[in-house]
C-alpha cells in the first residue's frame, strides 16, 4: 500500500471514529432518582426528567443531580437543659433536594449535597437545636423525645425557610449524653419513686384486704343477725300456733262440757217428771239398788228397816 492510501485510510478511520463517539454520545439517559442538568456552551438550558434524551455534541453537557433521600449525622454537639444541665447530642437529618431547585442546587453547589449541607443545613442546625433543647429540662428532654425532634425539625425548617434547597424530612435527637454525676442523680431519683410506689401499691393492697375483712365481718354479723331473726319468727309463730291450738281445745271442751250438762239438765228434768207423775218410782229405784245383805250393826230400840240401799 503506497504512502498515500495509508494515510487516506488512517484519516477515514479517526474521522469514523469521531463520527461514532458523537453519535453515541449525543444520546443519554436521566435515572429515576435523579434530575439532568442540561447545559449549552456553558448556560443553563432545562432541567431534564428521568428518561433517556438527546443533546448536541460538543456543544451541550449534562449534569446529573441526586433526588433521593438521605440522612446526615452530626456526634457530640454539646449543649445545655433548661436545668443547666450540660449533654452531648447526637442529631440526624434527613432531606431531599427540592424538585424546583434543581438549578439553583447546580448553579450554588455543582450538585455536590455535602458542601450544600455544610453550608446551608449546618450553621442552623447547631444554633436551633440548642436553642430547642435548652427549652426542656433534663428530664422532661428524656420523657419527651418525640416533641423535642419535632420542635427542633420545626425550628430547622422555619430557619432555613428563606434558602429552601432542601425539603426536611425529619429531625431525630438520637442520643442524649448527661454527664455522669446527673445520670446518678436520676438513677437514685427512679430508685426514690419506685419505692414510693412499691409502698402505694403495698398501702392500696393492705386497704383493699382491710375491705375484705370488713365485708366479711359484715356478711357474717348479717348471717347471725338472719339466724336470730329467724329463730325469732319461729318462736313467735310456734307460740302462735299453740295459743291458737288450746284455744281451739278450749272452746271443743267448753261445747263438750255445755253440751254434757244440758243432757244431764234435760234427764233430771225428766226424773223429776217421772217422780211427779209415780210417787212409787224411788222406792222402784231403793229395790233395785238392794244387794240382799241386812245391815251388821243397829241401833238399839231402832226399826229393822226392810232395805239397805247403797250406791254400786
Amino acid at each position: 500500500m503506497s504512502p498515500n492510501n495509508l494515510a487516506y485510510s488512517i484519516i477515514l478511520g479517526v474521522l469514523g471514529l469521531l463520527g461514532l463517539t458523537i453519535v453515541l454520545g449525543s444520546w443519554y439517559t436521566i435515572d429515576q432518582t435523579q434530575r439532568g442538568v442540561l447545559l449549552r456552551n456553558g448556560a443553563f438550558v432545562e432541567v431534564v426528567q428521568p428518561g433517556l434524551h438527546f443533546k448536541w455534541p460538543i456543544i451541550d453537557a449534562v449534569s446529573k443531580i441526586d433526588m433521593q433521600t438521605h440522612t446526615f449525622t452530626w456526634s457530640k454537639m454539646e449543649s445545655y437543659s433548661a436545668d443547666q444541665q450540660p449533654a452531648f447530642l447526637k442529631v440526624s437529618v434527613t432531606l431531599h433536594v427540592a424538585a424546583d431547585k434543581v438549578p439553583e442546587m447546580y448553579a450554588r453547589f455543582r450538585g455536590d449535597q455535602q458542601a450544600a449541607i455544610d453550608r446551608t443545613i449546618a450553621p442552623h442546625l447547631n444554633e436551633k437545636v440548642k436553642v430547642v433543647f435548652g427549652q426542656y429540662t433534663a428530664a422532661r428532654a428524656i420523657a419527651a423525645r418525640g416533641q423535642l425532634n419535632a420542635d427542633a425539625a420545626k425550628a430547622l425548617t422555619e430557619a432555613i425557610a428563606y434558602d429552601p434547597v432542601f425539603i426536611i424530612e425529619s429531625v431525630q435527637i438520637e442520643d442524649i449524653a448527661f454527664s455522669p454525676d446527673y445520670i446518678k442523680s436520676v438513677e437514685q431519683r427512679m430508685q426514690a419513686e419506685v419505692e414510693v410506689q412499691r409502698l402505694q401499691q403495698n398501702l392500696a393492697r393492705e386497704k383493699v384486704q382491710a375491705e375484705i375483712v370488713v365485708t366479711q365481718a359484715k356478711a357474717k354479723a348479717d348471717a347471725v343477725r338472719a339466724d336470730a331473726q329467724a329463730q325469732a319468727d319461729a318462736i313467735r309463730f310456734r307460740g302462735e300456733a299453740d295459743a291458737a291450738a288450746i284455744k281451739a281445745r278450749g272452746n271443743g271442751e267448753a261445747s263438750a262440757i255445755e253440751a254434757r250438762g244440758g243432757a244431764e239438765a234435760t234427764a233430771i228434768r225428766a226424773k223429776a217428771e217421772a217422780l211427779g207423775q209415780n210417787p212409787q218410782y224411788v222406792p222402784l229405784i231403793q229395790a233395785e239398788r238392794w244387794d240382799g245383805k241386812l245391815p251388821a250393826t243397829m241401833i238399839p230400840g231402832g226399826a229393822v228397816p226392810m232395805l239397805s240401799l247403797t250406791p254400786r
